[in-house]
């Protein structure tokens, strides 16, 4: 048993050594003359655009909602009793077409009455002319008095008044005979009738219809307040111009994603902030022939027509998020990627709108970012290769 024993110690001791000699010549092994980072293996190949800014189109894009470009109420001018619609609810109507009619009856009495008081005072104004024409002769010839001549004046320029007063109020009484006729005072889309036939309407009070036009529609949105000091601040630096006398192109994006094919303009921007919202109203309008827009749609309105000169453009993949904010690596002088913070604005298409952080010659890394760190060397892939 000893003698086991003895025998076992030396063996356990020479493959302890034999393991450390395997050992050491595998990691001598590993760090041949001359190696490389990674264990031999060559840089990471990496793509990158050289930043070149150049003028590049902005465009800003809102919530809007649809409204008529003109909306009407319809009101009768006068009291009386609706006798008939004569209008298809929801459909075109044209200006000047009658919407409603009022019972004429009691207007045309009062015509009638009218038209006999003209007559009464047209014969006392011809009876005074008459007299006054006969006296003047005799008041030349000392045969009537001052006090008869001036009375026939008097009564001729007294007939005279009340024939323009009885011709004024029967000119009033045509004006309400017609006004039974209740007209759309614009083209448009009539909406839906207010009152029924058999209706006692008190005039302007009651609201009977109301026309709303269409083509052209327009498109109200709020830009904020923080929004318009920004974009201020922006052309006061020059970072952005805008077109000639704010004449920016307007399209819109309907509820289903479709680009609206009719382009349209500004044609109105409210001075005041709303205290309710914090936005001033603007206003776009856009031609609607084939009436796809309807008052009260919501949309997205995109203004385009600005410019940013000397913009610096990155991919959106270039750009990453760390703890101190978004950064790019950029290839050094050293061929090394560094970490370079920025400051990131608009999306323009799929590209970061970098504000700060970047200047004109900067090699910035697209494509293999995932492969490497701050500090280590990377290799810039060969954008054209050449062919074999």
């Amino acid at each position: 048993m000893k003698h086991h024993l003895f025998f076992l110690f030396p063996r356990k001791r020479m493959f302890a050594a034999l393991s450390i000699l395997t050992l050491g010549f595998l990691a001598a092994g590993c760090k041949p003359s001359g190696s490389q980072p990674h264990g031999g293996m060559p840089p990471p190949e990496v793509a990158v655009i050289t930043i070149a800014p150049a003028a590049v189109p902005a465009s800003f894009e809102y919530v809007g909602q649809t409204a008529g470009s003109r909306e009407v109420e319809v009101r009768a001018r006068v009291t009386g009793i609706l006798q008939k619609r004569n209008f298809i609810e929801g459909e075109r109507v044209a200006q000047g077409q009658s919407l409603f009619s009022l019972d004429p009856a009691p207007f045309q009495s009062a015509l009638a009455a009218a038209e006999a008081e003209r007559a009464g005072a047209e014969a006392r104004l011809t009876q005074a002319k008459h007299n006054a024409a006969r006296l003047k002769p005799l008041y030349a010839a000392k045969a009537a008095s001052q006090k008869e001549y001036d009375d026939a004046v008097s009564a001729e320029a007294i007939a005279d008044a009340e024939l323009k007063a009885t011709r004024a109020k029967l000119d009033d009484a045509k004006l309400k005979l017609g006004y039974t006729r209740v007209i759309a005072p614009i083209s448009g889309i009539a909406g839906r009738a207010q009152r029924s036939e058999g209706n006692y309407v008190t005039g302007p009070d009651v609201l009977l219809t109301s026309v709303i036009q269409i083509d052209p529609m327009y498109v109200l949105f709020g830009i904020s307040d923080e929004e318009r000091l920004k974009l201020k601040r922006e052309v006061d630096a020059g970072r952005l111009t805008l077109p000639k006398d704010g004449r920016f192109a307007v399209t819109v994006k309907l509820a289903d994603g479709r680009l609206y094919d009719k382009t349209g303009k500004l044609n109105f921007s409210d001075v005041r902030i709303s205290a309710e919202t914090g936005t001033s109203e603007t206003r776009a309008v856009l031609p609607n022939p084939s009436s796809v827009l309807h008052p009260g749609q919501f949309v997205r309105v995109t203004l385009t027509g600005a410019q940013r000169p000397d913009a610096i453009l990155v991919p959106q993949r270039a750009v990453l998020q760390g703890p101190q904010g978004r950064f790019v690596y950029v290839v050094n002088a050293q061929n090394q990627a560094e970490a370079r913070p920025v400051t990131v604005g608009d999306w323009s298409g799929e590209s970061w709108l970098i504000e700060s952080g970047l200047q004109a010659g900067d090699k910035v890394i697209v494509d293999g970012v995932m492969k490497i760190g701050p500090g280590a060397p990377v290799r810039i892939a060969d954008t054209n290769p050449a062919k074999k």
